[in-house]
């Protein structure tokens, strides 16, 4: 019987609600799937013409992408045909899959990289550049083979994150974690064996070492609300801190990107950019001054709230990237100096914001409650964020045992 090879859109969405794009091969109507590595909306795929719409970013790229993934496959399937008549489609997906055999770990690399950006993940691109250009300084080749990263290799280069570029623990296990991600795309898609794999039982294992977050104490928040010899950019980089503070940590990303359209029947509604999840939550008091202070700069309802982002071209997602980050970058500066004014020690940036609201919330707020305000998927992960700043009860068992006459 004849076998054919179509682009598919998988229907099991990964934790985004996204959906893996695949090369079905079928074959005496049997299937068996290769997956390339990229994951769209359902409002993004044409079912009927088997491409990405022109409404996702990059659809040229990734149609291109596609149709030539599907043209490897189907010369492939045309020779093996040609060969062997009752060949299986799974035979089929081992023998295409056997065609990347010989790739090193940059060139699997650099398809993850592509993916990345194919995807608009400009974040994840951003910091995966930096763990490999790293890899690369200490590889010092691009030849670099999955058989060479064994354990003595990690070994050696955790340690070079560690003492040579003076990373923390935890900044050199997330370099391990990319590595140990793209050996594992490599096992799946036939580059390298299973039995060569330097991470698990008895090899090389990913701990995260236990991380000390860092929040503001109310007193010190007080200081920073009552400072009154500000500059303007440091008075303006401390309203976005405040407005972050005040509505449960939200992201720096999440708070350029507000708009007065957003802000309604006292409350704000906004989408978190990390795990697309709805937010609504009840606009504090306290918020409203620093509401007021910027309304006259307000052009209409679809203007942004704050300033960074007006002149950002709106569709284009990388671009939106970049001015985030650097407007993090230029309002961490003047926060640094925020802290000096007032006085305060810690470190002062647009993230501790999130830290200073769970500090100062500690155990005095159900975690099914702190679970929603931070939108958490689970509360296992509420309990995690906020074991830092739960002292309460260690406090008072330390003090009923030193306090004695």
């Amino acid at each position: 019987m004849s076998s054919n090879a179509i682009i598919t859109l998988r229907k099991k969405p990964n934790k985004l609600g996204q959906f893996p794009l695949a090369i079905r091969v079928t074959k005496n109507r049997k299937s068996n799937y290769i997956y390339i590595g990229h994951y769209v909306s359902l409002k993004h795929w044409d079912e009927k013409k088997r491409k990405v719409r022109k409404s996702y970013q990059n659809a040229d790229y990734l149609n291109n992408l596609l149709a030539s993934k599907l043209s490897e496959t189907l010369k492939v399937l045309l020779e093996l045909q040609t060969n062997n008549t009752d060949i299986t489609s799974k035979q089929i997906k081992k023998e295409i899959t056997f065609q990347n055999k010989g790739k090193s770990f940059f060139e699997v690399a650099d398809i993850h990289m592509r993916e990345l950006l194919a995807n608009n993940k400009f974040s994840r691109l951003s910091v995966d550049k930096a763990y490999l250009d790293h890899l690369l300084n200490f590889a010092q080749s691009r030849r670099l083979s999955f058989q060479d990263i064994d354990e003595t290799f990690l070994k050696g280069y955790k340690s070079h994150l560690i003492n040579n570029k003076s990373l923390s623990e935890r900044s050199a296990v997330n370099h391990l974690i990319l590595i140990r991600t793209l050996y594992n795309r490599a096992i799946r898609e036939g580059i390298v064996d299973q039995k060569f794999y330097p991470f698990g039982m008895g090899k090389i294992k990913i701990k995260f070492p236990e991380s000390r977050k860092v929040g503001l104490t109310a007193n010190e928040i007080k200081a920073i609300e009552q400072l009154k010899n500000l500059t303007k950019e440091e008075q303006h980089a401390r309203n976005i801190w405040l407005f972050s503070f005040y509505l449960a940590g939200i992201r720096i990303g999440d708070v350029l990107k507000i708009r007065w359209r957003d802000i309604y029947d006292g409350r704000l509604h906004y989408t978190m950019n990390k795990n697309s999840k709805l937010v609504s939550l009840q606009l504090p008091e306290k918020i409203k001054p620093i509401l007021k202070s910027y309304e006259a700069f307000k052009a209409d309802e679809d203007d942004f709230l704050f300033p960074e982002l007006k002149k950002a071209t709106i569709n284009d997602l990388k671009d939106i990237f970049s001015k985030t980050k650097t407007a993090n970058k230029r309002l961490n500066r003047q926060l640094a100096k925020v802290a000096n004014k007032a006085k305060i020690q810690k470190k002062l940036t647009m993230h501790i914001a999130r830290h200073s609201f769970g500090h100062i919330a500690g155990d005095r707020i159900p975690v099914q409650m702190l679970q929603k305000l931070y939108r958490h998927s689970s509360v296992t992960t509420t309990m995690q964020y906020q074991s830092s700043f739960i002292n309460g009860a260690t406090d008072r068992a330390l003090e009923s045992v030193v306090n004695f006459e």
